[in-house]
């Protein structure tokens, strides 16, 4: 090997280990700012508003009993009708009332039934009103005392004839509510990042809660809480 060629392999080695060089440099610089992106913080924001209820659904109850069968029911059909007529007295349309059906029971067709009962039939009826106005329906509610008057006690103290109160409207509320929920969680973002001497960056991820809708209270059926939690994951950096 000549002394030219010499000096070139040296060469070519010398611009061989800068270039490697900087390519380390390249890659610990790389890694870092990976690494630095890695760190993230996770938080949640809530959002809760309260609404009234806008769908109610009464389930009215009532039975009677007798010794002859056919009078019974005869009996049963007039206070569905008294029912009903009360109902449309308080402004109660047609299209918010459905009759349910009637059950008889036959008490000396039991095998364990007690003996001298008083009356051998006993039947029971129910009329339902689903409605889009609570507050007309509270104020029927409030009245239905007066079909005691009529011979007709309805059952209001059984699970199946409480009172049902929905809020239908979800989807109108949601889109405020989740930016509500957002905007919280930034905030408690911002105070971390402030805190831990960092900077927020932009969203990793983002997860929007299950949206819930419970009573307010036990008394206050009619009114509701809506609530939903998002979830963000943020980017820090220093």
């Amino acid at each position: 090997m000549n002394k030219s060629q010499s000096n070139s392999l040296t060469v070519a080695a010398a611009v061989l280990v800068v270039g490697l060089l900087g390519l380390g440099l390249i890659l610990k610089s790389a890694a870092i700012d990976v690494k630095n992106m890695e760190r993230t913080v996770t938080v949640k924001g809530l959002a809760e508003i309260e609404v009234a209820a806008d769908t109610v659904i009464w389930p009215l109850q009532f039975s009677d009993a007798d010794n002859d069968l056919e009078k019974l029911v005869a009996r049963i059909e007039q206070k569905n009708d008294a029912v009903i007529a009360f109902l449309k007295l308080h402004g109660i349309d047609d299209d918010e009332i459905s009759r349910g059906a009637q059950s008889i029971v036959d008490k000396q067709a039991r095998e364990y039934g007690a003996e001298n009962q008083q009356f051998r039939y006993i039947a029971r009826a129910s009329v339902t009103v689903y409605s889009s106005q609570p507050d007309k329906v509270k104020n029927a509610l409030a009245k239905v005392g007066q079909l005691a008057k009529q011979g007709i006690a309805i059952v209001q103290d059984s699970y199946d004839t409480r009172i049902e109160y929905l809020f239908t409207g979800l989807n109108d509320v949601k889109p405020a509510m989740v930016q509500e929920a957002t905007e919280k969680a930034r905030e408690v973002a911002i105070k971390f990042a402030k805190d831990s001497q960092s900077k927020l960056g932009k969203i990793k991820t983002a997860r929007q809660g299950q949206f819930s809708i419970s009573n307010r209270d036990s008394n206050t059926p009619q009114l509701k809480k809506v609530r939903v939690v998002t979830s963000v994951e943020y980017y820090l950096s220093d």
